[in-house]
């Protein structure tokens, strides 16, 4: 009987050793994984890290402007993402003749409310670069050319935008492009 329980026993020992080679191979190869791993995040990042947008380009995503000093009737010129930003301040009769005019007389179809923020729609924020060729329209400095709508004045092609940024007349195929935008106080715009 010694001898049966001592066989017994020598086969459980076999089969528990076994169990311990195959946790031990499971934990090599996790280990081995794991390093591999780690040295191809290794590799990776710096990959990875050197396609980020750099300092200054980081410091040119977002502008502010301070509108505070702006007239109705004025508009200031100021640079976003190193093309030209144009603010206008809108007199209420100007904002008038923009909501008078019959959207689906327009080229591209938008009302001034659809150009504007809710509670500031005497603020219009546009780029200053014509959508036909990218030329720089006039109107933003006292004393430019304005075109026949009092807006802004494409002198490379003849575009023609009301006070709204609306294309009224030439090549240019769409509005002056409004950027992304919000209002941090009542005086201060970030664009970006």
């Amino acid at each position: 009987m010694a001898d049966t329980s001592g066989t017994a026993t020598a086969e459980n020992v076999a089969e528990h050793d076994g169990d311990d080679g195959v946790r031990r191979r499971d934990f090599i190869n996790i280990a081995a994984l794991s390093a591999a791993g780690v040295g191809a995040l290794g590799a990776v990042y710096p990959l990875i890290t050197q396609m980020a947008p750099s300092a200054d380009v980081l410091a040119e995503s977002s502008t502010d402007v301070d509108v505070s000093a702006i007239e109705p009737g004025q508009a200031i010129k100021a640079v976003f993402r190193k093309q030209p930003l144009f603010v206008r301040r809108l007199t209420p009769a100007e904002i008038s003749a923009a909501n008078d005019t019959p959207t689906g007389s327009l080229r591209d179809a938008e009302s001034l409310a659809d150009r504007t923020k809710e509670g500031h729609e005497d603020v219009l924020v546009t780029m200053g670069v014509c959508t036909h060729l990218g030329c720089v329209p006039l109107g933003a400095a006292e004393g430019e050319d304005k075109g026949e709508f009092g807006g802004y004045f494409c002198p490379c092609h003849g575009s023609q935008f009301d006070t709204a940024g609306r294309i009224r007349k030439g090549p240019a195929p769409t509005n002056l492009e409004v950027p992304d935008y919000e209002f941090t106080s009542d005086t201060t715009i970030r664009v970006g």
